[in-house]
């Protein structure tokens, strides 16, 4: 009851409340931060100011200006979230409506050829472990995060129990794969632990990966849009559907709760679509 009685200001003692609820909930540490973000930017709009209908419609309105819509929609989720927890339901506020895109960019899409020249630049380079890194991720359709799970023990058995936002399921890595993993730890001297790690041998930071990544281009001859690790997670998707084409199962391989997130990785290119209305002949005349 005392969370009816008190004034609706965003307190640090609330925020704090709430994060430690997000905790328990198992939320994915990434996700918390996020929701956090998205609080602590309703709290600088507020200024002290009592959460209101009227003032959350205005803070909507000025994220509207500044953000993307899907960037919107996730700061509305979180503050909503909030609003349940606080049982001060009657605040809530409407997401965006957003159409889904039919066809992604043809500018952020990144081909097989292009991915090729990334792997191939970096062996060039001298980068051996990011070669591995980037054909992990591309072969099983993992996330960034979850390179933590490819272990020398999964390596052996051909398979890893992969973590992530509550959830677990199995991994299967190529033979391929197995063997170039297995020659990489020989030749590091390890035969055990995590795969991937840095000099001090702690797990990756994905925005090591994503520095590493960025400069590869100039020399492969990609753009800087194409090249962060979660494209090479929708490049798996694409492919993987385009020899099986069964949402269901890539879903599960994914990671997907919901269907239609899968259903966005999958989406085709304009240039895509163009040629397949070229290939149907419709036209008689």
């Amino acid at each position: 009851m005392w969370k009816r009685r008190k004034a609706r200001v965003l307190t640090r003692e609330r925020l704090s409340d709430y994060e430690f609820f997000l905790r328990e909930q198992e939320k994915a540490g990434n996700t918390v931060k996020k929701y956090m973000q998205s609080l602590a930017s309703l709290r600088s709009h507020l200024a002290g100011a009592p959460i209101t209908k009227a003032a959350l419609i205005e803070w909507k309105e000025e994220l509207v200006r500044e953000y993307a819509p899907a960037s919107v929609n996730a700061m509305i989720a979180a503050v909503n979230s909030f609003l349940n927890f606080m049982e001060w339901t009657d605040c809530r506020i409407q997401p965006l409506k957003i159409q889904r895109a039919i066809f992604r960019r043809e500018e952020k899409e990144l081909t097989r050829s292009e991915y090729a020249r990334l792997v191939k630049t970096a062996e060039k380079m001298g980068k051996e472990r990011l070669a591995l890194v980037l054909q992990t991720i591309t072969s099983t359709g993992i996330r960034v995060s979850e390179l933590q799970f490819i272990t020398m023990e999964a390596v052996r058995c051909g398979r890893a129990v992969v973590r992530c936002k509550g959830k677990s399921r199995e991994v299967f890595l190529p033979k391929k794969l197995c063997r170039c993993l297995d020659a990489y730890m020989r030749e590091q001297n390890r035969r055990s632990g995590l795969v991937f790690v840095t000099k001090s041998g702690k797990k990756l930071d994905r925005s090591n990966i994503w520095r590493e990544m960025k400069s590869l281009c100039e020399e492969a001859g990609v753009s800087e849009e194409k090249v962060f690790p979660h494209n090479l997670r929708h490049l798996f998707a694409r492919t993987y559907y385009s020899l099986e084409k069964d949402l269901s199962r890539l879903a599960d391989i994914l990671g997907h709760t919901n269907v239609a997130t899968t259903r966005i990785y999958t989406a085709e290119s304009g240039t895509i679509h163009r040629a397949q209305l070229e290939r149907m002949g419709m036209i008689i005349t």
